[in-house]
C-alpha cells in the first residue's frame, strides 16, 4: 500500500509543492504533474539515460530516483537550459553539429553534458565519452553528439 505525502522541489528555477504517491518516480512527476515532457522515459530501469536530469548539480536518471527522494532538492530539466527562450549553447551546438536524430536522447544526452560542462568546462574527447556512457543513442554513432560537446564547451570561460 501507498501513501501520500508532499514533496517541495525547486525546478527550473520554480518551487513546486507536490502530493504524490511514494512510489512514483521523479521521471513520473516532472513528466505528469509538472507538464515538463523534455524528460523521457525509455527504458524506466536507469539503462538508457533518456530521462536524465541534474539534482543538485549531479546527472542522475529521473526513472531510478523517488519523487519523495527530491524533497528539498534543486533540480534542471532539459526546459532549464534555454537562455531567454532561445536554446542554450550546448543545444545549438547539438543542432549545428547534427547530434539529433529522432531526438528521443537527446534531452538525456545533452542533460549529461551540461552537468559535465558545470564541473568541467574543457573536458577532453575521453571525458566526454565517459560522461555520456550512461545515455544511449540508436542514430547518431556518438560522433556527433561528441563533437556538440566540444563545440560547446569552446565557449565556456
Amino acid at each position: 500500500m501507498t501513501s501520500e505525502v508532499r514533496v517541495v522541489m525547486k525546478v527550473n528555477g520554480t518551487e513546486y509543492h507536490v502530493t504524490t504517491q511514494t512510489n512514483r518516480t521523479l521521471a513520473e512527476v516532472l513528466r505528469e504533474d509538472l507538464g515538463l515532457l523534455g524528460t523521457k522515459i525509455g527504458c524506466n530501469k536507469g539503462e538508457c539515460g533518456a530521462c536524465t536530469v541534474i539534482m543538485n548539480g549531479r546527472s542522475v536518471t529521473s526513472c531510478l530516483v523517488l519523487a519523495v527522494q527530491a524533497d528539498g532538492v534543486t533540480i534542471t530539466t532539459i526546459e532549464g537550459l534555454a537562455e531567454g527562450g532561445k536554446p542554450s549553447a550546448l543545444e545549438q551546438a547539438f543542432v549545428e553539429e547534427g547530434a539529433v536524430q529522432c531526438g528521443f536522447c537527446t534531452p538525456g544526452m545533452v542533460m549529461s553534458a551540461e552537468a559535465l560542462l558545470a564541473l568541467n568546462p574543457h573536458p577532453s574527447e575521453a571525458e566526454i565519452e565517459t560522461a555520456l556512457e550512461g545515455n544511449l543513442c540508436r542514430c547518431t554513432g556518438y560522433r556527433k553528439i561528441v563533437a556538440a560537446v566540444q563545440k560547446a564547451s569552446q565557449s565556456r570561460e
